[in-house]
């Protein structure tokens, strides 16, 4: 599929019109169906928008690069009179009020949202298996996951429906599908784009980034959405900027960490490790310098982060009580059942479980001895990153430990799913920003490079990896 440059410049030229660009989308949507990469599409709204934005073009108003472009978004961004359901069946007829501000933005850059995609249900999962409305299936393998809980945001992208789209990361949701799709997927700093509007799985840990083809692609969502928000007050007071402004400076001079305790993990796959390290000798070779470092709390990252994640959701998930806007047991008969019934009928099995283990590290007698001390874990995790960026640019890692697991593997070896997240969640735990890219190949399959940025450091950060895309 052509990427965003293209497309705009063939919007520009008149070549093409919006409204030919999103009906062929959503005719591709369709089309695709088997690959369940939806939940909802958007015709009459999408083809409104695409109209409008044709015509602001015919009149010379064009609102930039992203005008005309078909985009899909996760369905935990609210749209204002849109279905949104988290894929959950107690948001099955939830239809939001109002618009989550990252969509605001992007409408207001002209992008036409055509669908709102699938995805692990409340985004707690990694394999895309855990929506009421069925699994995702990876478009390169049918037999293998296409990740979680972006899946369909990264599909909608991999299948070439559209060129973009957004998704929301929490531990690894972003990157880890873009590395099971072979698509490039952004997870920022933490504060960087608003979360107004965002059904929160994870409050502390969620992040919404963009998905692309390339890393141009994923720069221009970026610079879209980004900004501070007064509807969210963990925004940053940064100013929103270009990112894609350094995309073509390259990485002489940089200096790239390489974490042992990442590359000497037994648990990586040979021949992804091999991709990763041509990919660094390459880089080597166009002037960056090659650095270990240690990042050793980092062993620690994945039981800190089920507990926190699972605590933060015990908490924001309260809310879907049966009473006012979500599913009601039609059994109840008072309203202890009530709650109970509508919640235990309409959450899937992975939702009640990460529910019932974060009531339990919170409760007293073990808020103290699991919590807190997870809560202790990140700070020592935040501190390495803080001292490995004293000697270098950005850091180099592998995105997932190998292949994307068989589908299925989530009901016989839930605790291999838990694995795979294993290289992204440290960032999450930080508030760093990282992005995941194809690097070569691994067993005929898209092996992917993770790069870790500086906090606020993005267009670095992508500098980093456009260049990565020059020598792969």
């Amino acid at each position: 599929m052509d990427s965003i440059k293209t497309l705009g410049q063939k919007l520009t030229d008149g070549s093409v019109t919006a409204e030919k660009l999103t009906q062929e989308a959503l005719e591709k949507a369709k089309a695709k169906s088997s690959l369940n990469a939806f939940i909802s599409l958007l015709d009459e709204r999408a083809l409104e928008h695409a109209q409008a934005s044709d015509k602001r073009r015919a009149e010379g108003k064009s609102l930039g690069i992203l005008d005309g472009v078909p985009v899909a978004v996760k369905d935990n961004l609210c749209l204002k009179n849109t279905r949104t359901t988290a894929a959950s069946h107690i948001l099955d007829k939830f239809i939001s009020p109002y618009t989550a501000t990252a969509l605001e933005k992007l409408e207001a850059a002209g992008a036409v949202i055509i669908g709102k995609t699938n995805m692990d249900e409340f985004a707690m999962g990694s394999s895309n298996e855990n929506s009421y409305y069925g699994a995702v299936k990876n478009p390169l393998d049918e037999t293998r996951v296409p990740g979680g809980s972006s899946g369909g945001s990264a599909v909608a992208v991999a299948a070439e429906i559209v060129p973009a789209s957004l998704g929301s990361d929490t531990g690894g949701s972003i990157r880890q599908p873009a590395a099971c799709t072979g698509t490039t997927g952004l997870k920022p700093t933490y504060g960087r784009v608003s979360r107004y509007g965002l059904i929160a799985y994870a409050s502390s840990l969620d992040q919404i980034g963009p998905f692309g083809a390339n890393t141009e692609d994923c720069a221009h969502l970026l610079s879209a959405i980004a900004g501070i928000d007064p509807h969210d007050n963990t925004t940053s007071t940064r100013p929103a900027e270009d990112f894609s402004a350094k995309l073509g400076e390259g990485v002489q001079g940089k200096v790239i960490g390489v974490p042992k305790e990442y590359f000497d993990d037994p648990a990586l796959d040979k021949e992804c490790k091999t991709a990763i390290q041509t990919t660094l000798e390459k880089l080597e070779k166009e002037g960056a310098k090659l650095r270990e470092i240690s990042l050793p709390q980092i062993k620690h990252a994945v039981a800190s982060y089920y507990i926190i994640a699972a605590a933060e959701a015990s908490s924001n998930l309260s809310r879907f009580d049966g009473v006012r806007y979500t599913y009601r047991s039609p059994n109840a008969k008072q309203l202890f059942d009530l709650y109970a019934m509508s919640r235990s009928e309409a959450f899937g099995k992975e939702v009640q479980r990460r529910i019932l283990l974060g009531s339990y590290v919170l409760s007293s007698g073990f808020y103290d001895a699991y919590y807190v001390q997870a809560q202790k874990v990140r700070r020592l995790i935040t501190d390495d990153f803080n001292n490995a960026f004293k000697t270098c640019d950005v850091i180099a890692s592998p995105t997932m430990p190998g292949l994307p697991l068989q589908t299925g593997m989530n009901e016989t070896d839930p605790m291999a799913v838990y694995l795979s997240d294993i290289y992204t969640v440290s960032l999450n735990l930080a508030g760093l920003p990282g992005i995941s890219q194809p690097c070569g190949t691994a067993h005929r399959f898209p092996a992917s490079i993770q790069w870790i940025g500086k906090p606020f450091q993005e267009t670095e950060l992508l500098s980093v990896a456009a260049a990565t895309e020059k020598v792969r």
